[in-house]
C-alpha cells in the first residue's frame, strides 16, 4: 500500500454526499469481494480489505465522518494535527479539539480557553408569619459565606506576587492521554484547571482567593408571599475561586400556621362557630382582618353547619400585582352543652310547637325512611 492514504470515499466507491445506507451497501459488496477467505494468499486483496474496513469504520460514525470531511486523514493521525501539527484552521491539540470545533465543548478541551468558574448558589430558609406575609416587611439576616479575600483581592496570590503558566498542562488546564482511538482529557490536578499556578499563595486565604466570614444582608419581603416563594439576591452567594464571579443567594419562605386563618392562594378561610339561636334567627358577626379592620359578616336565618359565606376583597394581597383575594367564613352551628333550667324549659316549649316544617332536611330524611320501610 502507498504511504499516501486513499480517500475513504474512493475506497468505498461512493460520492462524498452518499447517505449511510449507500455507504453500508457498498462496503458489504466490497468486503465480500476482497475478504481474505475468498482470496487466500493474496496480499493485495488482504490490504484492500483492511483499507475499506478502516474507511467504513470512519464513515459509519457521524462524528468521525464530520471530522474526516473537514480535516481528512489528519483528523486521526497523531503525527498530524492530533500531534500538535498545523491544520487548515490553525493549531489543534488533538482530536478532542477537532471535535470541539465541530460539535462544541462536549468533545474537546477548550484549546486552553478557560472560563471563570462562578461561585456556588446558596439557599437560606426563612420563616414568616401570616401577618408578615400579608403586609410584607424589610428584615436583616446574617449568614456565613465565602467572600473574596481582602488582602489578595480574591486572586489567591500573596500581594506583590502573581501566577505563572502551569508546566504540567502547558497552560491548557487539562492533561491528555491516548486511550485507543481517542485522546481523553482530564482536569489538571496541579493547577485545578486554571492553567496557571500561584507563585506565592496568599497567607490569609491559603491561595483560595476567598474566606468564610459572616455577612449581614437586607431582605425585602413583598406583600402576598406564600410558602415556597423564592427571593433571589444576585451576587450574594458564594464567591467564585480566584476572583471569579460570585453565585446567588436564594431565600425560600415558609409561612407559619395562623390561629384564625387558613390560606389557599390569595383566599383566607376561617371557621366560625355560632350558637344555634343565631343560626335559627340570623344575625351579624365581626371578624378581625389581617389589615386591622373588623369585617362584618351577616348571618342569614336558618343557616346550616358547613355553609360558607364569602366576602370579596378581604383576603391576601396578590403578589406583585393589584387587589386582594377573598375571605371565606365557614359556619359551624354549635349545640349548647350547658343549659339552665329555664333555658331547658323554653326549649321544651319550642319542641312542643314543632311541626317538622321548621327543619325540612330532617323531615325529608325521615319521610324517605318511612317510605322505604313501608314499600
Amino acid at each position: 500500500m502507498s504511504s499516501v492514504k486513499t480517500c475513504y470515499y474512493e475506497l468505498l466507491e461512493v460520492e462524498r454526499d452518499a447517505d449511510d445506507k449507500t455507504i453500508k451497501s457498498s462496503y458489504r459488496r466490497l468486503a465480500m469481494q476482497y475478504h481474505p477467505d475468498r482470496n487466500q494468499g493474496c496480499e493485495e486483496s488482504e490490504g484492500k480489505f483492511k483499507a475499506i474496513s478502516e474507511a467504513y469504520d470512519c464513515l459509519k460514525d457521524p462524528q468521525k465522518r464530520a471530522a474526516y470531511d473537514r480535516f481528512g486523514h489528519a483528523a486521526f493521525e497523531q503525527g498530524g494535527m492530533g500531534g500538535g501539527g498545523r491544520g487548515p484552521q490553525g493549531d489543534f491539540g488533538d482530536i478532542g479539539d477537532i471535535f470541539e470545533s465541530i460539535f462544541g465543548s462536549a468533545f474537546g478541551g477548550g484549546g486552553g480557553r478557560r472560563q471563570a468558574r462562578r461561585g456556588a448558589d446558596l439557599r437560606y430558609d426563612m420563616e414568616v408569619t401570616l401577618d408578615e406575609a400579608f403586609h410584607g416587611k424589610n428584615t436583616e439576616i446574617e449568614i456565613e459565606v465565602a467572600r473574596a479575600c481582602d488582602p489578595c483581592g480574591g486572586s489567591g496570590a500573596e500581594p506583590g506576587t502573581g501566577s505563572r503558566r502551569c508546566t504540567m498542562c502547558g497552560g491548557h488546564g487539562k492533561v491528555r492521554a491516548q486511550q485507543g482511538f481517542f485522546m481523553v482529557e482530564r482536569t489538571c490536578q496541579t493547577c485545578g484547571g486554571r492553567g496557571e499556578v500561584l507563585e506565592t499563595p496568599c497567607r490569609a486565604c491559603r491561595g483560595e482567593g476567598r474566606v468564610d466570614q459572616p455577612q449581614k444582608l437586607s431582605v425585602e419581603i413583598p406583600p402576598g408571599v406564600d410558602s415556597g416563594t423564592r427571593i433571589r439576591l444576585s451576587g450574594k452567594g458564594e464567591a467564585g475561586p480566584h476572583g471569579s464571579p460570585p453565585g446567588d443567594l436564594y431565600i425560600f419562605l415558609h409561612v407559619k400556621r395562623h390561629n384564625v386563618f387558613e390560606r389557599e392562594g390569595t383566599t383566607l378561610i376561617t371557621r366560625v362557630p355560632i350558637s344555634f339561636t343565631t343560626a335559627a334567627l340570623g344575625g351579624k358577626i365581626d371578624i378581625p382582618g389581617l389589615d386591622g379592620d373588623r369585617i362584618e359578616v351577616a348571618i342569614p336565618e336558618g343557616i346550616q353547619s358547613g355553609k360558607q359565606l364569602r366576602r370579596r376583597g378581604h383576603g391576601m394581597p396578590v403578589l406583585q400585582g393589584r387587589g386582594r383575594g377573598d375571605l371565606v367564613v365557614e359556619i359551624t352551628v354549635e349545640t349548647p352543652t350547658k343549659l339552665t333550667a329555664r333555658q331547658k324549659e323554653l326549649l321544651r316549649e319550642l319542641q312542643e310547637t314543632e311541626t317538622g316544617e321548621e327543619t325540612p332536611q330532617s323531615k325529608g330524611f325521615f319521610d324517605r325512611v318511612r317510605d322505604a320501610f313501608s314499600s
